[in-house]
C-alpha cells in the first residue's frame, strides 16, 4: 500500500471509529503525524485527498475538520466525476436511473403531501399542452427532483441528482428526434402524478420505469 494511502486510511478508520466526529478538529500535524505513525508530508496529502472529496475541511489559519459527513455533501464529489462521462457511458447512467428512481417514486407515494402534489401538478399545467423541448426537459428534471426529494431520503436524493446531468443532453435529443416524444412525456407524467395521488405505490413504481425505461431504449436504438 503506497504510504499517502495508508495515511488516508488510518485518518478514515479514526473516523469510522469515533474518534473523530463529524465537526472535530483534527490535532495539529506534527502531532497527528507521531501518533498514526506517518511522515507529515503523507499526512498532508492525505489531507488533501480526503478534503477533495469533503471528508475534510482545510480552513487556512484555522485548522483541518472533520466535514459533516452529510450523505448529500460527500456526494458532490460522484457528481464532480460523472460531469466527466463520455457520450456512450449515457445507456448505464439510464439504467442506474432506471433501477433507483422508480423506487424512490414508489417511496415518495407513502409519504408527498398534498401542497406537493399540487405544486407537481402546477409544474405540469404551466407547460400546456406543446411545450417547447427545452422547456419540456427542464420540466422533467425539477418534476422528478420534486418527486424524489418527498421520498424522504437524502442519499436517493444526491444519486439520483447526480445522474441526471449525463442524462439531459439525451433527452433533449429525444424530444427533438422523435415523434411524439413531447406527448409521451407528457401522459407519463401526468400518470405518475395520478398514482402518487392515489398513494399507490406500486403503479407510481411501474410509470416511473415505463418512463425512464422509454428514454433508454430510444436512445439504444439510436446509436
Amino acid at each position: 500500500m503506497a504510504v499517502t494511502d495508508e495515511a488516508i486510511e488510518k485518518i478514515k478508520g479514526m473516523i469510522v471509529s469515533g474518534a473523530l466526529r463529524p465537526g472535530d478538529r483534527l490535532p495539529k500535524e506534527s502531532e497527528l503525524a507521531a501518533e498514526l505513525g506517518l511522515s507529515r508530508n503523507s499526512l498532508r496529502e492525505a489531507v488533501r485527498a480526503l478534503s477533495l472529496i469533503r471528508i475534510l475541511d482545510v480552513r487556512q489559519g484555522d485548522g483541518t475538520y472533520v466535514t459533516s459527513l452529510d450523505p448529500q455533501l460527500l456526494l458532490e464529489a460522484m457528481s464532480f466525476v460523472v460531469d466527466f462521462h463520455r457520450d456512450d457511458t449515457v445507456l448505464e447512467f439510464l439504467a442506474v436511473r432506471r433501477i433507483l428512481e422508480p423506487a424512490a417514486t414508489a417511496m415518495a407515494a407513502g409519504r408527498i403531501g398534498t401542497a406537493e402534489l399540487d405544486a407537481l401538478e402546477a409544474q405540469l399545467d404551466a407547460l400546456g399542452p406543446s411545450p417547447s423541448v427545452e422547456d419540456l426537459v427542464a420540466c422533467d428534471l425539477e418534476f422528478h427532483r420534486g418527486i424524489v426529494a418527498a421520498s424522504g431520503n437524502s442519499v436517493l436524493c444526491s444519486l439520483l441528482d447526480g445522474l441526471s446531468g449525463p442524462t439531459t443532453r439525451a433527452r433533449v435529443w429525444r424530444g427533438l428526434t422523435q415523434k411524439d416524444a413531447v406527448a409521451r412525456t407528457l401522459t407519463e407524467h401526468r400518470a405518475i402524478l395520478g398514482a402518487l395521488r392515489d398513494r399507490d405505490a406500486e403503479a407510481a413504481r411501474a410509470w416511473a420505469t415505463v418512463h425512464i425505461a422509454s428514454v433508454e431504449q430510444w436512445l439504444r436504438a439510436s446509436l
